[in-house]
């Protein structure tokens, strides 16, 4: 049978106590803390940002989430680089630059507010998009170096590491929002840098050998044969499509919240629970994948995003506002782990850096995509708009499912050999 055959049953972990000592102990958890700390800055920089560009611009608040837009555009441009570099230099060398980035848009962030620079602000999301491109592929680096069988679970535990981001990253852009009063939200981009210095100091313990060039008789394959895969093309749609109608919603939560008569603070915790939301999930994702598929998974995510919207667009009440922050996180939770999950079965070693590169490239286009259309939406049409552009996303979502579903039935979770 062929190695690229999905057919074959997936096979049980055979040595779960070899998984525990290898990744357990050492490397897992310390890309689940990196994971939480780049998270955090996320979270920061979502819940302060588009307030702080509202707070900038003239009477149109139409560019309000511009800055997220770059921050998105930053992931987009960032994310090839980051995974050719760290092929070449490994992945702890990559992993400190991209904290490095980040210091420098936190410097760049302090600027920004102090002179009242929306152009500024656009500048720091942009580098803070960057940093975030290579904290991105702490999945990967986990999935990586973990048993075909365990690398669903790897991915999710490092993502699990997230959850620390919900209730960092919100907390703090409310505790450093006046930290250097009367110049509000200079001090949010002061705990940029002191976030990206607590990484550095972690990742120097991270131990990830440096990539091994692998000798094949098997030529890697041309990037175009790689992405008409099936399975490539639905590991790529579930990403792309579960990430963009988060960033739709995501993006447009702080400043619908505010048009409503929200406060910063009550903004801020929806936001919390919005990125607890996003990893808590991922405890148990990768048990639920092994045990019932990638594409059952994949589909209940999307299920799930059509529960946000419904609840969403049935009221503008600060639970409505909670409750579907919540349903979009646990949603993209179950589209991303899946889709980053099914995309480890499709590429040989060989291949593993520019497959990996060319999902989170499509990926982030999708969201620098989204990101802008949801400030222009809700300033010219409304929250409620903003709700439908997710829909068509959804539905591409479970179509995609269904139709690799009915092609080859139940996905393997073993990648190519070379």
């Amino acid at each position: 049978m062929q190695d690229n055959d999905p057919t074959r049953e997936l096979p049980r972990p055979q040595d779960p106590t070899l998984f525990t000592r290898i990744f357990i102990n050492r490397n897992v958890p310390l890309l689940a803390l990196a994971q939480a700390l780049s998270n955090t800055l996320q979270t920061m920089g979502l819940t302060t940002t588009p307030i702080a560009a509202f707070a900038m611009l003239g009477p149109d608040k139409a560019l309000a989430t511009l800055p997220l837009v770059f921050t998105h555009l930053g992931l987009m441009s960032g994310t090839v680089p980051a995974s050719l570099l760290m092929d070449r230099i490994g992945r702890r060398a990559g992993f400190s630059l991209g904290s490095v980035i980040g210091i420098i848009a936190g410097a760049v962030g302090v600027t920004a507010v102090f002179q009242q620079s929306f152009w500024m602000l656009c500048l720091t999301a942009y580098l803070q998009g960057i940093s975030i491109s290579f904290a991105w592929y702490y999945r990967f680096a986990a999935a990586d170096a973990a048993p075909p069988s365990l690398r669903a679970r790897a991915i999710s535990l490092v993502l699990f590491g997230g959850i620390l981001s919900g209730l960092l990253g919100a907390e703090s852009a409310k505790w450093a929002k006046d930290l250097l009063a009367p110049v509000t939200f200079a001090g949010v981009y002061v705990m940029f840098g002191v976030v990206c210095i607590l990484n550095l100091g972690l990742l120097a313990f991270l131990d990830i050998p440096k990539p091994v060039k692998h000798v094949s008789d098997v030529p890697a394959r041309p990037m175009l044969e790689i992405m008409k895969q099936p399975a490539f093309i639905v590991a790529v749609l579930s990403s792309m499509m579960g990430y963009g109608v988060m960033t739709t919603l995501m993006s447009a939560t702080p400043l619908a919240m505010m048009g409503c008569g929200f406060t910063f603070e009550e903004g801020a915790t929806v936001i919390q629970f919005h990125s607890i939301s996003m990893f808590a999930p991922a405890l148990f994702t990768g048990h639920l994948i092994v045990r019932y598929g990638v594409l059952t998974i994949i589909g209940i995510g999307a299920a799930i995003l059509i529960g946000c919207v419904l609840v969403a667009m049935s009221g503008i009440s600060f639970q409505h506002f909670l409750l579907a922050n919540v349903l979009v996180g646990i949603g993209w939770n179950f589209c991303f782990i899946g889709g980053s999950t099914l995309l480890t079965t499709v590429y040989r070693p060989s291949e593993r850096a520019k497959t990996q590169a060319a999902h989170d490239l499509l990926e982030f286009t999708t969201t620098a995509i989204t990101a802008g259309l949801a400030g222009v939406i809700l300033a010219w049409a409304g929250w409620s708009y903003v709700n439908l552009l997710a829909l068509p996303m959804i539905a591409t979502v479970l179509i995609a499912a269904c139709w690799l579903y009915m092609r080859q039935g139940h996905v393997e979770l073993i990648p190519m050999k070379s």
